[in-house]
Formats: C-alpha cells, structure tokens, sequence
C-alpha cells in the first residue's frame, strides 16, 4: 500500500517531487507509526464491514480501527466479535484468491483491487485479545494489532501481557495502541504519576507499541466540556495543557519517545457558524479551488484543517478520525512540502556536521544545524511515507487529488 496510491501513476507524477514510498503490514514499525495517517474508525457492527474496509481502502485510507468498545452498545459486543470473525475470514479469503502475492494484509488485493489497510481491533478488556486471536485462526494475518482503551500503567500491564501471549499463540507480529483518556491523566494532582507509569509501561515493550493515541473526548467529558466545530482541540485550554504533557513525557525527539497522534475530529455536518471562517482565500484561488474552499467551510472542515497543522505544531502526527471525509484533509496536510524538505536535507548535509548556521534555499528563514536536526530527521521520515510536494504544488492540489475517488 502507499499513500495516494488510491490516485492514478499520472497524477502522483504531477503532483509530487518524490512519491510516497509502498509499504506493507510487515514493514519496520518505525515506518508503520509515521505512516498511520487519518486511522479511521468503525463500529465492528457493521455487516458489510469487510466491503466498507476495501471501499475506504479504494478512497486512500491506510489504517482503520474496527471498535468493540465506545462506538457500540454493551448489549452488542457479543454479536460484534462474532462478526469480526466473520469479517476476518472474508477478507482472508479475497485475500487468497487475490494472485500468488497474497498472505500478508499489505499484499491482499481487494475485488475493487485495493490493499487492505493496517488492521486493528479496539477491545475493553484484556481477555479480548486471546480469545479473539484463537478465534480468527487463519485470518489473523489480516490483523496488524490491537488499540487498548484508557490506558495506564496498572490497566496496560495486563492489555500488553495478553498481547504477548496472543502473539506467541498466533506467530506473528501484533502491535498495540494504547489510549491516553482516563480522568486520572487529565486530574493535575494525579498527573504526573500516572504519565510516569505509562512510560514505564510502553518502554518495557517498546518494541510493540506502535503509536499513542489521546482520546481527547474523554478529557472534555470529565468536565462536561464539548468544543465547537469552530475551536480545535488547542482552544480547550484544560485538554491543550494534557496533550502538552503527554508529548513532553512520551514524545520526545531524544530517541526514548513515541509516535503520539492527533485527538479525532467530532464534526462532518453543516452546523450554524458562530465565527467567520478560518480558510484563508489566497490558498484558493484560481480554478475550482473556490469551489472546493467553500465546500470545506459548508461542511465543519476549516476548523478541522486548522487543527491537523496544530496537532503537528504540538509534535503529533497523524488522527484518529470518524468520518471518512476527514482522511483526505489529514493526508493532504502530511505531505511534506519542497520548502520543508529542501530545509530538512540542508540540515542534515553531512558537510554540516560540525553545526552553524545556513540561510535556508528559499531565502526566508534561518536553519541552525544542531537545533533544528531532530526536526529535519522527523521531516525526512514524515517525506518517506507521504512524499514530498513540487514546488509549484500545495495543499489544496493535494486535497483536490485525494477527494478524486
């Protein structure tokens, strides 16, 4: 699979300096937990769900997560798991039938000729994980992992212990994606402590933990807060400060941090505007771009696209989304552009080894060599798995292109 690879040979031609790379489910994790992108959600209800994975899969998304927890009714888990397992199997045996490169979810070829994405099953409790391992049988390696909800050291310990014992059970890689949301994370007094034995829990299995996902409806929940499609996650001064704290502890760019992603965007209705829009017009235009900038005004997205580049400003990367048409915008906007890359390989010139100061190719901006390194590595890594722009070409092109199926 690759990003934008839902878009015609011709059109990534014309869009990108350097193209996504392919990737598979068994690639390095590393790459995996840049490559997540918009993770989008589904209840495990569904009873076509292995027809909307290959359809979402044909509109560009790479990861979903398949939910037995908040999305559904507690009345419904039973019915859920069973329909996973059936799921499963049917998306094993279009799998099987899909040519001789098949056996792996990164190689599956769907009917529609899509890759299945990055798989993953969002249990409530630990016992989840082994049982529907041993269920699913053969089909298990359509599954890339598990995502474990309110996640702290004393819960996770017994989540990331199942995962183990599914994984020798099985034979093949699981990862986990542990949630940050519990009201003891967001409380001040207990804050501290508990981010403290989340480290310890994930470094203790590093190797697994493929990303850090904030559930940051959770943390408005607490006090009774919802934001307007109008705010962003950032304007929620008490949810800002949490996902501040969580990226200082368990984001850094030191070598000890982990991939953290974006909170979900709750909105994909017209709602009644209380505040003008937030979409620059320059960006748009000529052509349909206009078209395409009032759509996304009508529709919730200029508040969504203002926070995808906060998520980023704030060292996350990726989102967890609800709504389809949110994959597009979280791809468009991680695509690396000329400038930025141009920056990041300045930066990193083996000749600039030794440090200093370099005006930057675009003659608009200073780049140190030693500060700005963790940045530029990051940058590169971000450039491998979602490309790098032309020159010539922005976000509104690239959001244009994706919207294209």
């Amino acid at each position: 699979m690759r990003h934008f690879g839902h878009i015609s040979p011709t059109a990534r031609e014309g869009l990108f300096h350097k193209e996504p790379c392919t990737f598979t489910a068994e690639s390095p994790a590393r790459m995996l937990s840049v490559a997540l992108g918009a993770t989008l959600y589904s209840p495990a209800t569904r009873p076509s769900l292995a027809d909307d994975v290959l359809k979402q899969a044909a509109r560009g998304v790479v990861s979903m997560v398949l939910c037995l927890e908040d999305s559904i009714d507690d009345a419904e888990v039973t019915e859920a798991e069973a329909n996973l397992i059936r799921q499963f199997a049917a998306l094993a045996a279009r799998d099987a039938a899909s040519g001789p490169t098949a056996g792996s979810a990164g190689d599956a070829q769907g009917a529609a000729g899509a890759d299945v994405p990055l798989l993953f099953i969002r249990v409530r409790e630990p016992a989840q994980i082994t049982d529907l391992v041993r269920r699913l049988g053969d089909s298990v390696r359509m599954l890339s992992g598990f995502v474990l909800p309110k996640f702290t050291e004393e819960r996770g310990r017994y989540f990331l212990e199942a995962l183990a014992e599914a994984e020798t059970a099985c034979g093949r890689r699981l990862f986990a994606m542990p949630v940050l949301e519990s009201p003891e994370l967001l409380h001040l007094e207990t804050r501290g402590d508990i981010l403290r034995g989340i480290a310890r829990s994930v470094d203790k299995y590093r190797d697994r933990v493929l990303a850090l996902r904030l559930g940051v409806t959770d943390f408005c929940s607490a006090y009774g807060l919802r934001r307007a499609p109008d705010m962003t996650a950032y304007d929620v001064h008490i949810v800002a400060s949490v996902i501040a704290d969580v990226v200082n502890v368990l984001g850094r760019a030191d070598g000890s941090g982990f991939t953290i992603t974006g909170p979900v965007w709750e909105y994909f209705r017209r709602q009644e505007r209380m505040f003008k829009p937030q979409l620059r017009r320059s960006p748009f235009l000529e052509g349909r771009a206009e078209e395409l900038r009032t759509a996304l005004i009508e529709h919730d997205m200029d508040g969504l696209l203002r926070e995808i580049e906060l998520d980023r400003a704030n060292g996350l990367l990726g989102k967890t989304c609800i709504h389809p048409s949110h994959v597009a915008p979280v791809h468009a906007l991680s695509v690396v552009s000329h400038e930025e890359f141009t920056d990041a390989q300045d930066i990193l010139s083996p000749e600039r080894g030794g440090g200093g100061v370099l005006r930057s190719a675009y003659t608009n901006k200073m780049n140190e060599v030693k500060p700005h390194r963790a940045w530029a590595e990051r940058t590169l890594q971000r450039a491998e798995v979602f490309g790098v722009a032309r020159e010539d070409v922005g976000f509104v092109d690239l959001l244009a292109a994706g919207l294209t199926n």
